[in-house]
């Protein structure tokens, strides 16, 4: 198997999805206006709670673009061994069929060469 930890690889990337996925739920929604800033402040409080999703989203998409393509490698990685294990059993079924073939030509040459019962 080359692909040796793939498993923890994606433990952690999804421990990631869920870290960045608890940070937005702690963001929340986004301030109410408060009537008695000015406009200008309500304004930057909310490109600033707007950045800090943007953020957070892109991180979650980065993390969920890393997951998908670990569990892609662990797909390829179970369809390479599917595959071994289809030519092992090919070869192992094989090599039956010939042992039972040697046998019945061993068996016949066997009752051929016996002589006859003498009466």
């Amino acid at each position: 198997m080359s692909k040796i930890g793939v498993g923890e690889v994606i433990y952690e990337l999804r421990k990631r999805i869920q870290d960045i996925q608890l940070e937005l739920d702690e963001l929340g929604s986004p301030v109410l206006d408060m009537p008695e800033l000015i406009i200008s402040a309500n304004l930057l409080r909310s490109n600033e709670y707007l950045t800090k999703i943007t953020k957070k989203q892109s991180e979650l998409l980065f993390a969920y673009d890393q997951y998908s393509k670990a569990l892609e490698n662990m797909v390829a990685v179970v369809l390479d061994i599917q595959n071994d294990l289809k030519n092992i059993l090919k070869e192992q079924s094989q090599l039956i069929s010939v042992k039972k073939s040697s046998r019945t030509l061993a068996s016949k040459k066997r009752k051929s060469t016996r002589k006859p019962p003498k009466k």
